[in-house]
């Protein structure tokens, strides 16, 4: 990585003129500004407001990794992905991903370690995704909601390489894809 005094400047960023509400959802908002560009030119900008969300990384003491099964609409396809879901108001991310660990799975972590957060597609949200690996997760005896749409599948660890790996059978969900890469690399460091 370069040093910064060789780094080259950022580009600039427009100067907002106006802001309205596109749309109100119940979980997203979409906001439409007007943007003056450093180039003078006046251009619409539309913004996917999101509150944040977690995906997490939950291994079992037996060493499976806890992954969904799941149905998304807007893709009308099932996936194969990390168990994940949207902060609440007011709650921070690790009491996100215990919650979500918990309803999704029905299982409880022992420890949760932060892996990376990172903005899941800055072009158009502004949605902020952290990742968690949740340690020694055990059955909770709870039940999954059966809205959910999701199926967990525990997966050994030595069959994870094979899922992030490109080919036919990579996992195609962004998230589940940084989680596990970062998780793998983890693993690695510490052998």
């Amino acid at each position: 990585m370069p040093d910064d005094a060789h780094a080259p400047a950022n580009p600039p960023l427009g100067e907002t003129l106006e802001s309205r509400r596109g749309y109100d959802g119940a979980w997203v908002h979409v906001r439409v500004d007007t943007v003056r560009l450093p180039s003078g030119r006046i251009a619409t900008r539309e913004t996917v407001e999101h509150p944040g969300a977690v995906a997490i990384v939950g291994v079992t003491t037996d060493g499976q990794v806890l992954l969904l099964r799941q149905s998304h609409h807007p893709i009308g396809r099932t996936l194969l992905g990390l168990p994940a879901g949207t902060l609440e108001p007011g709650e921070t991310p690790e009491a996100c991903a215990r919650r979500e660990l918990e309803e999704e799975t029905g299982y409880r972590a022992e420890r949760l370690t932060r892996l990376a957060a990172f903005y899941t597609s800055p072009g158009y949200t502004n949605e902020r995704m952290t990742v968690f690996q949740a340690d020694d997760c055990e059955p909770a005896g709870g039940e999954i909601d059966p809205d959910e749409l999701i199926h967990v599948v525990p997966t050994p660890i030595a069959d994870l390489p094979a899922l992030v790996d490109p080919g036919p059978g990579q996992i195609e969900d962004g998230k589940t894809l940084v989680g596990l890469l970062l998780f793998l690399r983890e693993r690695q460091a510490t052998k």
